[in-house]
């Protein structure tokens, strides 16, 4: 098998599909003045604690919690917590009510029933999430887990999407660190191609599709960027954005809310490190990340089969997007992406700085 030839095809733009969900991704190198040059520099002002809705004292400003973590087992909406979770205050689906499946002609419809909470990572106002103690993002992971399991226990919600939004260009409403969650009554299309994809493969050549792309990517290394003892983060080869990365569980495993105690302390270690590469290399970029896991495996009446299959054929993991370039009317009209950083360039790039942190 072939390396890929970076020298030649950095010189010309490509059309790269996606194996997964088979999307189509523009790499134009040459559109790229230099690997940082892209990033479009913000400039946020702060505000205040005292009126941050956030920070410790201030719980009474936010919807009452819905789990916390609380090492001195303190009094319910009260500070002393390690992590925390509340409603949304400005909610884009609200919890009460039933889904009212509904046609209109040819249109379907249904109530905005789901639901959408904030997970408030630190007490600390400007932590950083590459400066947090591994055991700290390792309670923020154990804290998506424990609240997809519970919602999930809620029939009429199919997927819970757990994101981060870092910077007002990403998205993000409040400095403080957070990230947010949204379970919703369908399985969003990004994800269910990938799901289709998966099964389709796995039906064809009994393998998992993600086993297989890993395979190949570790064999060649070129998009790899870190492995670990249990995750492998890569470039993917169709990235849709300048460094782009995507965070694999080694070992097979469907649904993210599996992993053991080690492995979550893993992923705190691999997620830290990235973030702190990410960081120094791009002068602390805007960003999002999302977790790609397993739909709520509860039964469809009418259709026993759906999803059935999951345990075999999909495998959870992690997209991390600085956003260091705009969708604009191209991406918009034809639904392709125009890369101006080739994936393999960018994985050299990280790899190098990842090196000089571990030996200075």
């Amino acid at each position: 098998m072939c390396s890929y030839d970076l020298e030649v095809n950095q010189k010309m733009s490509e059309l790269r599909r996606d194996p997964i969900i088979g999307r189509w991704v523009i790499i134009a190198a040459r559109r790229a003045e230099r690997p940082v040059a892209v990033a479009d520099r913000e400039m946020e002002e702060d505000i205040d604690t005292k009126v941050c809705p956030f920070c410790p004292g201030n719980e009474h400003t936010t919807p009452p919690e819905v789990f916390a973590i609380r090492p001195s087992g303190g009094k319910q909406n009260s500070s002393g917590w390690l992590v925390r979770v509340v409603p949304n205050k400005y909610p884009a689906l609200t919890i009460e009510g039933e889904l009212n499946r509904q046609g209109l002609g040819m249109f379907d419809y249904m109530n905005g029933v789901g639901a959408h909470e904030v997970i408030i990572e630190t007490p600390e106002h400007k932590a950083h999430l590459a400066d947090m103690p591994v055991s700290q993002i390792k309670l923020i992971l154990l804290t998506y887990r424990e609240r997809i399991v519970d919602l999930r226990g809620d029939k009429r919600f199919l997927y819970t999407l757990i994101f981060r939004n870092y910077k007002a260009t990403a998205g993000a409403t409040l400095p403080h660190p957070h990230s947010q969650l949204i379970a919703i009554a369908i399985t969003p299309e990004i994800v269910k191609r990938e799901l289709e994809a998966a099964r389709r493969h796995f039906m064809e050549k009994q393998r998992c599709l993600f086993c297989d792309l890993l395979n190949q990517e570790l064999k060649l290394g070129d998009r790899v960027v870190l492995e670990t003892k249990h995750f492998v983060v890569l470039a993917p080869f169709a990235a849709r954005f300048p460094y782009e990365l995507h965070i694999y569980p080694k070992e097979h495993c469907h649904d993210f809310v599996l992993m053991n105690e080690e492995q979550f302390e893993d992923f705190a270690v691999t997620l830290k490190t990235i973030l702190g590469c990410i960081r120094d290399v791009l002068c602390d970029p805007p960003y999002n990340y999302v977790l790609h896991t397993s739909p709520n495996p509860v039964p469809r009446p009418g259709r026993p089969e759906y999803w059935q299959t999951l345990e075999y054929d999909y495998h959870w993991h992690f997209e991390f997007i600085p956003r260091l370039t705009k969708v604009a009317g191209f991406e918009w009209g034809t639904g392709f992406y125009i890369n101006p950083v080739p994936p393999e360039l960018a994985a050299n790039v990280l790899r190098q700085a990842l090196s000089s942190r571990d030996t200075s």
